[in-house]
């Protein structure tokens, strides 16, 4: 039961509800979509022709229980990459982190299924629907069948990365559509650098008062710049 990791690490939940809390990430290699503005594409730029022990390591469960309980620290966030790709071992995974009193949050892109059980112990779930802004077809990144899966759950929380107010009317509709309480969607500015994410986060700030969303940045960039392992 092997999972390709492309690192594990002790940091703070830059993003999203848990922003600000310690935790130990476990980041999953492989994505099945290629957001332009992805800050991440070391975990899928290669992945066609990917080496293991280069672009990847692949774990078995024990040793990457070993590697998290290093830390002092029982929050844990999976992320990716795309992490549901692997969710028959995650589960597995997720099944003994749960025994050990771990907190568990998943961030995923949201075009694909949960498993039921996965969907039961996990404790969090970030899901980033992407919208045009990403460069990808709509067929492609919207998947209206799991998105009402997540959207029924108390424990999700929608997460949309927005470069421009064109976007928002993105956001609206599928706040809309999938009948999402404005209490659980998270509006976060797109950028790499401290001076984009500032400049993008003034107004959409303003965004948020007035339509009641959530507001997040992106901590990890405005105080380690867009490096690995923070």
């Amino acid at each position: 039961m092997n999972i390709p990791i492309s690192e594990i690490f002790y940091s703070i939940q830059g993003e999203g509800i848990n922003q600000g809390k310690p935790a130990v990430f476990l980041r999953t290699y492989y994505c099945n979509l290629s957001c332009q503005w992805c800050d991440s594409k070391y975990t899928w730029e290669n992945q066609i022709r990917a080496q293991e022990g280069i672009d990847y390591i692949s774990m078995n469960l024990e040793d990457i229980i070993e590697n998290i309980r290093k830390y002092p620290c029982k929050h844990l966030v999976i992320t990716g990459g795309e992490p549901l790709l692997h969710q028959k071992n995650l589960l597995n995974l997720v099944r003994k982190l749960k025994k050990m009193g771990y907190y568990i949050e998943v961030e995923s892109n949201g075009t694909i299924k949960p498993l039921k059980e996965l969907l039961s112990l996990v404790d969090c779930f970030n899901v980033s629907p992407k919208l045009s802004n990403s460069k990808l077809e709509e067929k492609v990144r919207i998947k209206e069948d799991v998105l009402k899966v997540f959207s029924l759950e108390d424990k999700v929380y929608f997460k949309f990365v927005v470069c421009e107010r064109k976007d928002l009317e993105e956001v609206e509709s599928l706040v809309s559509k999938f009948n999402i309480s404005k209490d659980k969607v998270i509006l976060m500015p797109e950028g790499v650098d401290s001076e984009n994410l500032n400049r993008r986060a003034e107004w959409i700030i303003e965004e948020c008062k007035k339509r009641g969303y959530r507001f997040s940045h992106r901590l990890q960039i405005l105080i380690y710049g867009n490096r690995r392992g923070y």
